[in-house]
C-alpha cells in the first residue's frame, strides 16, 4: 500500500476542534503538519500537547486570518517555499453563525470570506502548485451535514456549507485528471467550541453516542489518506450513531 506518511499537510482551524485534534493524531503517525489559526491562547495550548506527545518538532504554524486575501497573495508563495513542497492541503477552518434576518454586512461577509471563499482561494493555489510539481496530492474540504438538512437557525452557515458541497464536487471533476485527489467530509454534531452547550453536555452526549468526537474527524482523514491513490472518497457523510439527523 502507498501512503503519504513523512509528508507536508496544510490544514486551516488548526488550533480547536476538529483541526487541532488531526493535527496531534496526524502528527503522531508521522505526518508532518503546518497549521493556521487565529488564537495565540488555543495554540499554545495545542503546542502544549503536542510537546507532551513528543511530537512538537512535527508542527509549523503561523497565526493569520483567513479572511484577508490580500496577505495571503503574499503569504502563500512563501510558505511553499519555505515549508513545502505541501502534499495534501486540509480546508477545515469555519465559523458559526446563525440567521440572515438581523445580521449586519460585516459579519455576514466575514463569515463567507472564512467559510467558503478560503476554500477556493487555497485549493485553487495548492491545486495549481500540485499540477506544477507533478505531486499526486490531496485537498480534503471538511463540510457538514447541514448543507442537507439545511436547519432554519442557521441559515449563513448552511449558506457557506451547501456551497463547498457543491464546489468539493466541481473541484474532483477539475483536478482528478492530474492524479489529484478531492475528498469531501460531511460530520454531523461534533463536540468543540463551537457547540452553544457546555463542555460537561457535550461529553454526555458523546458517551450517549449523540455527538461525535473531533477524534472521529482526525481518525477518519487519517483513513482517507492511508489509501492506495487507485481510491478516492468524493463525498463521506459521518454521525453518531443515536444523533437521529
Amino acid at each position: 500500500m502507498e501512503v503519504l506518511r513523512d509528508k507536508n499537510i496544510f490544514l486551516t482551524g488548526g488550533t480547536a476542534g476538529i483541526g487541532k485534534a488531526t493535527t496531534l493524531f496526524l502528527a503522531e503517525k508521522g505526518y508532518k503538519v503546518f497549521i493556521v489559526g487565529r488564537n495565540s491562547e488555543k495554540l499554545e495550548q495545542l503546542m502544549e500537547e503536542a510537546r507532551t506527545a513528543g511530537v512538537e518538532d512535527r508542527i509549523k504554524f503561523l497565526l493569520q486570518d483567513l479572511a484577508d486575501y490580500e496577505a495571503w497573495e503574499k503569504i502563500l508563495p512563501n510558505l511553499w517555499d519555505v515549508h513545502g513542497p505541501f502534499h495534501i492541503l486540509i480546508n477545515n477552518a469555519g465559523i458559526g453563525f446563525a440567521g440572515i434576518s438581523d445580521a449586519d454586512a460585516e459579519s455576514l461577509v466575514y463569515m463567507t470570506k472564512t467559510n467558503l471563499d478560503a476554500y477556493l482561494l487555497l485549493a485553487g493555489f495548492f491545486a495549481k502548485k500540485m499540477k506544477e510539481e507533478d505531486i499526486e496530492g490531496d485537498i480534503i474540504n471538511i463540510g457538514s451535514m447541514s448543507a442537507d438538512d439545511r436547519g432554519g437557525s442557521s441559515t449563513g452557515y448552511v449558506a457557506t456549507k451547501a456551497g463547498i458541497q457543491g464546489f468539493t464536487e466541481s473541484l474532483r471533476k477539475e483536478v482528478n485528471p492530474d492524479n489529484i485527489r478531492v475528498s469531501l467530509i460531511e460530520p454531523a454534531a461534533v463536540g468543540t467550541d463551537m457547540q452553544k452547550i457546555s463542555a460537561e453536555e457535550q461529553a454526555e452526549k458523546e458517551e450517549n453516542r449523540e455527538m461525535l468526537k473531533a477524534e472521529d474527524l482526525a481518525k477518519l482523514i487519517h483513513f482517507i489518506l492511508e489509501q492506495d491513490r487507485r481510491i478516492t472518497f468524493p463525498e463521506i457523510k459521518i454521525k453518531a450513531l443515536r444523533q437521529f439527523i
